[in-house]
């Protein structure tokens, strides 16, 4: 009796087993699909690793590493990481609070005795973690990718690059994405460790996690596996502007690949590399971003799970050439990472879907990006020809209009001499997404461009009245008033 009532329960394990694996494979298949679609589309082209309570269930490659050789991505292709860089470098400054040797709520003066006062006496490094050190962002000043951003510099002669610049708000007041921030915390790594911001990641992170496929990039070295990257253009695809990667420093410019990125996933569910009180710290809510807050490294939100509210740590990337993004849902150890070799595309909104799929919810299907079409006719055949494209395909199911790429392509044009084409797209940009500040702000922005004061005006008001934190469309503004 004992015995067969063992066999019905191991006969029962059994079943179990085998529908947890024919229901994962299920999940895995579906997911395949979404992102196959979202290549053929021309919004992929990339490696992607899914895992489902800790376990991977997909990881595969989509589209070209090399197009000019046909050489096609797989789990194993190196890629650009971009700002997920940052989780890292805020790991490192955590370790160091750890082990004593620094202090995150220290002056940066503290250990950057040379850093102007003025400014430096005020800021902390829990300020630099959190962009809420007033710093301006060094990717956004004027002529940045023109003057500096193809030019070799040693962290200490480009931190004097934007150390003198005048705060942008009183440290810890509010939240402004800053790259200087987390380039500041690459220069004291190196300080306060005495080895270079690559060594002490090498040693600290990467070999006690065997990631042996991710590292600093450098453009010079020999690097197997290497992606090469590409942005487009409407529907056209070329090779990125070169960047040298001393420039993105400790907040840009790590290489990793899917299955190494799965290997630190895993790692930040131990206490191997800190205990869990630190290790805690890097995911705390402090300080709001909009929808979402951002903790040490990581944006911080919700989503829907299986039965409600789950916490969603995750954090993108952007660099020339390549786009990316690691989510993370650890209270079911759930992971999806994208990294993507053609520039900016819609990382988040394959997330989302990818993530719809494994907790068994609805998600739109993938659509073909309307942005570039119109900025291939809009380009091609003028004002005319990209309003009929408009007319034509804005009511087509298998088409979508996103605000990001519609922005990008206005600004495309726009960059291009191109205003009064760049104005339609911005406007039609605008009546999409009529709560956007950020698209009348862009409207604004063009008008002002092809000289016409009174309906730049116009578009800076809406665009400060829907976002009243636009402190650029202000400033854009009260000139506009003053003249």
């Amino acid at each position: 009796m004992k015995k067969s009532i063992k066999v019905v329960v191991l006969s029962l394990f059994a079943v179990i087993f085998a529908f947890n694996v024919s229901f994962a494979q299920d999940k895995a298949k579906q997911i395949d699909e979404l992102i196959s679609k979202y290549n053929q589309y021309g919004q992929f082209n990339g490696s992607a690793l899914v895992a489902e309570n800790g376990k991977v269930i997909l990881k595969k490659g989509f589209g070209s590493a090399n197009i000019e050789w046909d050489i096609p991505n797989q789990p194993d292709t190196k890629f650009r990481l971009g700002s997920i860089t940052k989780q890292f470098t805020a790991f490192l400054i955590v370790k160091l609070a750890e082990d004593g040797k620094i202090k995150l709520d220290v002056p940066i003066t503290t250990y950057l005795p040379d850093y102007p006062k003025a400014t430096g006496d005020k800021i902390t490094i829990h300020h630099l973690l959190t962009h809420t050190s007033g710093i301006p962002n060094y990717t956004s000043l004027p002529n940045f990718f023109k003057d500096k951003s193809r030019n070799p510099y040693t962290p200490e002669e480009f931190v004097k690059t934007f150390w003198d610049l005048p705060l942008e708000f009183t440290p810890g007041d509010k939240f402004n994405y800053s790259n200087s921030g987390y380039f500041l915390l690459g220069y004291i790594i190196e300080k306060v460790s005495g080895k270079s911001y690559e060594q002490y990641l090498q040693e600290s992170i990467l070999t006690p996690l065997k990631m042996v496929n991710s590292g600093y990039d450098h453009a010079d070295v020999i690097l197997k596996n290497r992606a090469a990257g590409y942005e487009k253009r409407g529907k056209k695809i070329r090779n990125a502007p070169y960047l040298d990667m001393s420039i993105p420093y400790a907040a840009g410019s790590l290489y990793s690949t899917v299955e190494d990125l799965y290997l630190w996933d895993q790692a930040l569910y131990t206490n191997k590399l800190l205990s869990s009180k630190s290790m805690e710290s890097l995911f705390n809510s402090y300080i709001k971003t909009g929808q979402s807050s951002y903790g040490y490294g990581w944006f911080i939100e919700e989503a829907d799970g299986a039965s409600g509210k789950v916490k969603v740590t995750e954090h993108g990337g952007g660099i020339n050439g390549f786009n990316t993004i690691i989510y993370r849902i650890p209270e079911d150890k759930n992971l999806i990472v994208l990294l993507n070799n053609t520039g900016g595309t819609v990382l988040n909104e394959i997330s989302q879907s990818i993530r719809a799929i494994l907790y068994n919810q609805s998600f739109k299907a993938p659509k073909m990006s309307l942005a570039f079409e119109l900025l291939d006719t809009f380009s091609e055949q003028g004002v005319t020809g990209g309003l009929n494209t408009y007319k034509k395909l804005k009511n087509d199911p298998v088409y979508n209009i996103s605000e990001g790429e519609m922005n990008r392509v206005g600004y495309e044009l726009l960059q291009n001499g191109k205003t009064k084409e760049a104005i339609e797209v911005f406007r039609i940009n605008a009546e999409t997404y009529p709560k956007s500040g950020n698209a009348y702000d862009s409207l604004g922005e063009a008008y002002l461009k092809d000289g016409n004061k009174n309906l730049a005006i116009t578009n800076y008001k809406k665009s400060v009245e829907l976002d009243p934190s636009n402190d650029e469309g202000k400033k854009a503004l009260e000139e506009l008033l003053k003249k």
